[in-house]
């Protein structure tokens, strides 16, 4: 295996350029998935390299079960410094899997914990906003119901999106959020928070976070969807209000009244993101819906280095994959 089962560990870091880039001059939606889908290519091969180092560490521990001709000089020659580096990753391998395994147990809490919150309390159909172009088109099916808003009489301001265990989930504001706001800009902030709903920015997040959990060198991918994924619901509620300047008025009230969330780690309205990135966002033009905007040479050179560096990962992995697969199977006895 050589090098090449430690260079996933430290890939990640050529990806860095594309998540900074990417969030700003790709459309929103492109850059939540894009940046979700490397961060979790990146983070499997990470973890695949630090199993299989574990691997090679497990087996030189006395006692182990597993065959003593994995324990043999030629398996342990397949990782450079195999002393060191195995019993390393043993450790290294709990502390990710800790890690994911926090992140997964506070995403389901504190989303079943508010919706026992919730318990009975009425919500009505979110409004319907005000659009600029009216609908002419006529579908065979209806719709899917916009999902409801709970407004809760609480003196802190904040509005969230509450996902669903099988449905479209929830909109929780609070009565002290609305006063704060004009009816635009509340159609404006519902608009928001339904579509991070209907687009189910929750997953995206949840994913980001695991990615992160798994190397904290995909951190910035981290912070760079979850940035995204504000941009997105924002240019969802532009188009369905049909005034991107509204949007960003309410944007800009609801972070200055806005408190603590009740539900942390859980997609609000001004929560997550800079948010004075995402008025100058919405106060310029439309982003581009295209796959891949107009010639840019730093967004071309960040996206082949960040290109190059997953496929040298997920080369890397299965390059080591496949030596240590054959080497264990040489060295265990039929």
């Amino acid at each position: 295996m050589g090098v090449f089962v430690v260079l996933p560990l430290v890939l990640p870091l050529t990806a860095w350029p594309m998540s900074r880039l990417a969030e700003r001059r790709l459309h929103p939606r492109t850059a939540t998935v894009l940046l979700t889908a490397v961060g979790a290519i990146l983070a499997v091969c990470s973890t695949l390299c630090l199993a299989l180092l574990g691997v090679v560490g497990t087996a030189q521990l006395p006692g182990n079960p597993l065959p003593d001709g994995w324990a043999a000089p030629e398996v342990r020659a397949a990782v450079p410094y195999d002393e060191n580096v195995g019993f390393a990753a043993i450790g290294v391998l709990a502390l990710v899997a800790a890690a994911c395994g926090h992140t997964l147990w506070r995403h389901y809490r504190v989303r079943n914990g508010a919706w026992r919150a919730l318990g009975d309390l009425p919500a009505e159909p979110a409004p319907a906003p005000t659009t600029a172009t009216p609908v002419t088109t006529v579908t065979a099916t209806e719709p899917p119901a916009p999902p409801a808003l709970t407004v809760l009489p609480d003196e802190v301001p904040y509005a969230y999106a509450l996902p669903g265990r099988a449905g479209s989930g929830r909109v929780v504001v609070s009565d002290a959020m609305l006063a704060g706001l004009g009816d635009p800009e509340r159609r404006a902030l519902v608009a928001h928070e339904r579509a991070h709903l209907t687009g189910r920015h929750h997953r995206y997040l949840l994913a980001s976070r695991l990615t992160a959990s798994a190397n904290p060198f995909l951190r910035p991918l981290w912070t760079a969807v979850a940035f995204s994924a504000e941009r997105w619901a924002d240019e969802e509620a532009a188009r369905e209000v049909g005034d991107r300047r509204v949007v960003a008025t309410a944007v800009g009230k609801a972070a200055l009244i806005s408190g603590p969330s009740p539900a942390p780690g859980i997609a609000g309205f001004a929560a997550v993101g800079p948010v004075p990135r995402r008025i100058a966002a919405l106060l310029g033009p439309v982003p581009s819906a295209r796959l891949w905007p107009p010639a840019d040479g730093s967004l071309y050179a960040a996206a082949l280095i960040a290109a190059a560096g997953t496929a040298a990962s997920a080369l890397s992995s299965l390059n080591a994959a496949v030596a240590l697969f054959l080497v264990l199977k040489a060295a265990t006895p039929l």
